[in-house]
């Protein structure tokens, strides 16, 4: 009862895509609270994604600029992967393991695979087949995360410096509905722990996306890789991230999935940019983790 309850007040106080996850944050912080890349944006135009990629869309997709979306909305997201037709495609966000029998199994597990771990992928049940096998690129122009400043959270939008377009590691599994008949493709993005960058914005959960750089895409989605070498791609490496604060719109009731969540905001006695080339950390600022142990728990 208590629980609804929670639910009831964040449905008044935010919009539907992102109550859940600020209740799961505010207050049950140790549930799955270190994977946290729960919202993104790609507002590309599709020849510009397609020309990017060196893809064309699957035939039948349908694809519109998505200013933001949230992982707990299991909104379709664009995924590219090894196909031979070499399509971009689409897939659910929150992977449903083909495992999964029923329905409801399905609806329940996809809030807990919005993210997976990249410490532990290679383990859980629910990623070890994907993490072998069904490797994916998620396009984005931009992913959202939160700053804590006291008891205030600050909304940020963290794009890269020189890609308009940019990939997160994903993984991709097909699940079949016994009910329907109906084969849904869901997707699940990689995290790691936070670099110089993402310590400063995410500052509490100190995780971030895992990116792949443009030369390593190809690489990423071989179905070939052994584990040894899929790994090197969760190592630290330099980040050309810029990180710019945004107004708390992105939090609203309203729909936000315009424009206006995109743009900046200065909020008073906080810093509206950071640039992971030029960071300047004061000490409430630096990481709580060393660069050589990025992986201690």
């Amino acid at each position: 009862m208590i629980f609804f309850l929670f639910l009831r007040i964040f449905e008044n106080k935010y919009n539907s895509q992102t109550r859940i996850e600020l209740y799961v944050q505010e207050y049950i912080p140790n549930f799955r609270s270190e994977y946290m890349c729960f919202h993104t944006s790609v507002v590309t135009p599709k020849g510009k994604v397609q020309e990017r990629y060196n893809r064309l869309f699957k035939p039948g997709v349908e694809f519109d600029p998505l200013y933001h979306t949230s992982g707990f909305s299991h909104q379709e997201i664009l995924v590219v992967t090894n196909n031979p037709e070499r399509h971009i495609q689409v897939a659910t966000w929150g992977l449903i393991p083909k495992w999964v029998k029923t329905n409801e199994d399905a609806t329940k597990i996809r809030n807990q695979t919005i993210n997976a771990r990249s410490e532990t992928v290679f383990e859980k049940p629910s990623f070890r087949s994907a993490i072998l096998k069904g490797r994916c690129l998620v396009p984005v122009t931009g992913f959202f995360e939160w700053r804590t400043i006291g008891k205030n959270k600050y909304p940020y939008l963290i794009s890269q410096k020189e890609e308009e377009i940019f990939s997160l590691a994903g993984i991709v599994e097909e699940w079949l509905n016994k009910d329907t008949g109906e084969l849904i493709q869901s997707v699940s993005i990689l995290t790691k722990v936070a670099d110089p960058l993402m310590s400063i914005i995410h500052n509490e959960k100190l995780r971030m996306p895992v990116i792949v750089t443009k030369e390593k895409e190809e690489q990423w989605i071989d179905s070939t890789l052994q584990k040894q070498q899929i790994e090197l791609f969760f190592l630290p490496k330099k980040s050309l991230l810029e990180a710019r604060s945004i107004s708390k719109f992105v939090t609203s009731k309203s729909d936000t999935n315009t424009p206006e969540v995109l743009k900046q905001f200065a909020f008073d006695g906080i810093e509206e940019y950071f640039d992971s080339e030029n960071l300047s950390l004061k000490p409430k600022d630096k990481p709580k983790v060393i660069q050589d142990s990025l992986f201690c728990e």
